[in-house]
């Protein structure tokens, strides 16, 4: 897992502000929440399901737009990620948060296959996740007709 150590967050003041430890200043806004995620996508990784349970809401909701599928709660949220059948391996790309709010963007190795996945957390007075809405954005080719325009990676 890479750091997010180099994405900058606001302070209180509005000035912006970058952690150096990988973990948020404690005058980030969202810096509880924002810590909370971070340990979601380590304890994940890690394959560590009672830390990964630490970081939900008892009634946290999972939701994935794509295929319409939502899990309520704690229990059945760890187990769905626990009873995944893939060895996957996923690296956090960048977190950004704000108050109440944080957006990570993560790489995940499924064997040969790279995804791209974006997962918007909101969290509790607690620090604790109350909900994931994550987005796995197929790839595909551009339209004709702005080549001039684009440089292709």
């Amino acid at each position: 897992m890479t750091s997010t150590s180099d994405v900058p967050t606001t302070s209180t003041s509005g000035a912006p502000t970058t952690s150096t430890s990988g973990v948020p200043p404690v005058d980030t806004p969202a810096g509880g929440l924002r810590g909370t995620v971070e340990t979601y996508w380590a304890s994940a990784v890690a394959r560590d399901w009672d830390a990964f349970a630490d970081t939900l809401a008892e009634d946290v909701v999972y939701e994935l737009p794509q295929t319409r599928e939502r899990i309520r709660g704690r229990e059945r949220y760890v187990r769905f990620n626990r009873d995944y059948p893939a060895d996957w391996h996923a690296r956090v790309e960048r977190i950004v948060a704000e108050p109440g709010q944080v957006v990570s963007w993560i790489r995940v190795t499924v064997g040969p296959e790279e995804m791209d996945a974006v997962s918007f957390f909101t969290g509790d007075a607690h620090g604790r996740i109350t909900s994931v809405t994550d987005f796995w954005p197929e790839p595909y080719e551009p339209p004709t007709g702005r080549e001039h325009l684009v440089e292709r990676y």
